[in-house]
């Protein structure tokens, strides 16, 4: 075994490589760019060695400097996890030329696979499965065209090097043909440098399943079963499960035994996944091989119970398969959720950010051992989501006795789940699993656009019940910061009579007034938009407060970030700003009538000239963070003194943005 290995990769894959290294007594080294020079997957191993500014292409796609990296601290070995060059053929024959294992297949597999169109004449001959179509290297219009007439339509057009969904187009009619592969050979182009097209029958409501294969470097192949990744966005997987629901043993052992043949047909070597197309009758086919371990792996440790990572070391440093076909066995069923930095409702935008707040399920596992929920990430509360990197944050992974089951507990978890700072999917992925298509295994690969209207600009957490949580959160803050005696509190408590407090909720850019009203022994009474209702409110400890609203109980969780209170419930949540108007009247009498920007971001409209006489109240600027909108408005009459900043400008969080003079 290894003595030293060098991850040439980031985020939680090099947290998971070197936690399962560290089991075998193996020491690790990372590497980082300036924009993670602090991550965590740097903190998790022994040495680091920073390989160049954030962009990936000057430093983690940079990989002469990786391996001068691991030849430098005297490493045996490099891993490349996924994603960045874990497919780049010239980086395995560096690493080999250098005298370093790469962890990973040879060269020539990753060459014989890296394009689809080559890579399915290589199966038509090892007898895999084939969608019908045009696999061939004159690429002439005329020619493309006349095949696509021949398979029949619709067809889709594929950059034989593509990947990530691009450079396809899906043709309906044969007019149109011409146009869609002028597009799609300009996106392959400007993608891969390589504009070479393939054209096959489209598969009409396709299912994703892929084989998890396992080669050695003494010629045995095996498989660890199947996972379905139906559930995709842009051509990009957002659930992952094992086993894939409907699949019977027959079929599993004829794809089992197809996706084995592809592999030994390239001569591979370590982890790998053949990934087919699936009718919905259960005909399937080859659609490419990724030459790496795969984000999803986890969903096949945890019905396998085998360390993959583990498995890929020891048949990297030459040691035969530790098992045989026969000895693999399913148990129960996973489903992995890819938590990412985006907004599902903005055709999911990355997002980027600050994790002000990251909280998982209070018994999740961080490693891969029999404790799940299990969370894989290279995050940790306090850290920014930058703009270099690819937009997850972390992989959720459930296990249960049954399909139901694991539904039953990745809902539990992602409710659990809260995040705070930016947009995530948390809410997408829980309307996505509750959704009639995917409870019910209707799977095919454009179930996110059929189940559409349950899955898009869904309300969150009721106003009312957000509001009451804010309320809960704001009295047991007050209520901890009192001294002993009822006198000492700040909460407008009274020994006779009806006390009343106003204050002011925003929430998605309109602002709601809330009058509070309480006697001394008496539930609050809650008034929003006009409507009274009675609070019972306990604090539970930490962010957690019981809320008796309307008849019913809810435990909510809050958490605050300065004036933004982020309010989780059963149902989603609600990100809301507390305002108390003598608090900001105070404030901006104090400060001269300073008004400071409350959180980094841009400036996108000013609503206000100096010189000009403003009302309380009224909207003076509005600024853009975390991909939302905050309206900065005047805390009391006065006039304009000063504008500070202008309009398209970055805004330090606390930068002051105007100034106000009380009108004479």
């Amino acid at each position: 075994m290894f003595r030293k290995i060098l991850i040439a990769n980031r985020g939680e894959i090099a947290c998971r490589v070197a936690a399962t290294a560290r089991r075998l007594g193996i020491r690790t080294v990372a590497v980082h760019s300036d924009a993670d020079a602090h991550a965590r997957h740097v903190r998790a191993c022994d040495e680091a060695v920073y390989i160049g500014a954030s962009a990936p292409r000057e430093s983690y796609l940079r990989w002469e400097r990786i391996v001068e990296a691991a030849r430098a601290t005297g490493a045996q070995a490099v891993h490349p996890g996924y994603g960045f060059l874990s497919e780049n053929e010239d980086f395995a024959q560096a690493c080999a030329d250098a005298g370093l294992v790469f962890v990973g297949p040879p060269p020539s597999a990753i060459r014989d696979m890296g394009s689809k169109a080559a890579a399915k004449a290589l199966m038509e001959k090892a007898g895999v499965p084939l969608v019908p179509g045009y696999h061939g290297r004159d690429n002439d219009p005329a020619l493309l065209q006349q095949e696509a007439d021949r398979i029949g339509y619709p067809v889709l057009i594929k950059a034989s090097a593509g990947g990530g969904g691009k450079g396809m187009r899906r043709v309906e009619r044969a007019e149109d043909f011409a146009a869609a592969l002028a597009s799609c050979q300009r996106e392959a182009r400007a993608s891969f440098g390589d504009d070479h097209v393939l054209v096959e029958r489209y598969v009409l409501r396709p299912r994703h399943i892929e084989i998890q294969v396992f080669c050695d470097a003494q010629g045995h192949g095996l498989h660890l079963f199947e996972r379905d990744c139906s559930v995709q966005r842009r051509h990009q997987k957002v659930l992952e499960e094992a086993p894939a629901p409907g699949m019977t043993p027959e079929r599993r052992a004829q794809m089992g035994a197809a996706a084995v043949a592809a592999a030994q047909a390239v001569g591979y070597v370590g982890a790998g996944t053949v990934e087919f197309i699936a009718e919905q009758d259960g005909r399937f086919y080859f659609m490419e091989m990724n030459t790496r371990l795969q984000v999803e792996h986890p969903v096949t440790e945890a019905v396998t119970g085998l360390d993959l990572v583990e498995w890929q070391l020891r048949v990297a440093a030459g040691e035969p398969l530790p098992l045989r076909q026969e000895q693999l066995a399913l148990r129960g069923h996973a489903i992995e959720a890819r938590i990412c930095a985006e907004n599902p409702d903005a055709n999911f935008l990355p997002a980027t950010g600050t994790l002000q707040v990251a909280r998982w399920p209070v018994h999740a596992s961080f490693t891969r051992d029999e404790v799940l929920p299990r969370v894989d990430t290279g995050f940790v509360e306090g850290d920014s989501v930058s703009p270099w990197y690819d937009s997850m944050i972390a992989k959720l992974i459930v296990w249960g006795e049954d399909r139901a089951q694991a539904l039953a507990r990745l809902d539990a978890a992602l409710r659990d789940t809260h995040l705070v700072g930016l947009h995530t999917n948390v809410a997408f992925l829980r309307r996505v699993i509750t959704s009639r298509s995917f409870s019910s295994a209707d799977l095919d690969t454009a179930l996110i656009e059929r189940e559409h209207e349950v899955l898009f600009k869904v309300p969150g957490l009721p106003l009312p019940l957000a509001v009451a949580g804010a309320m809960a959160h704001l009295l047991a803050g007050e209520a901890a910061r009192a001294g002993p005696d009822p006198w000492s509190r700040s909460d407008s408590w009274r020994l006779h009579g009806l006390s009343r407090r106003r204050l002011e909720v925003e929430h998605d850019g309109t602002t709601h007034p809330v009058l509070l009203e309480r006697t001394h022994d008496g539930l609050p009474v809650m008034t929003l938009d006009g409507e009274r209702q009675a609070l019972g409110l306990q604090a539970l400890g930490g962010a957690r407060h019981e809320v008796a609203l309307g008849g019913h109980r809810h435990v909510l969780t809050v958490h605050a970030v300065g004036s933004r209170l982020t309010v989780f419930g059963e149902t989603g949540s609600a990100v809301l700003a507390l305002i108390d108007p003598l608090e900001r009247a105070a404030a901006g009498a104090g400060e001269g009538g300073r008004l400071s920007a409350p959180m980094p971001g841009k400036l996108i409209a000013l609503h206000a000239r100096a010189g000009e006489t403003v009302r309380r109240g009224q909207a003076l600027a509005v600024m853009e963070a975390m991909k939302m909108e905050h309206t900065i408005s005047a805390p009391g009459d006065g006039i304009v003194a000063e504008l500070l900043f202008a309009v398209g400008d970055q805004v330090p969080e606390g930068a002051e943005l105007l100034r106000l003079e009380a009108a004479k």
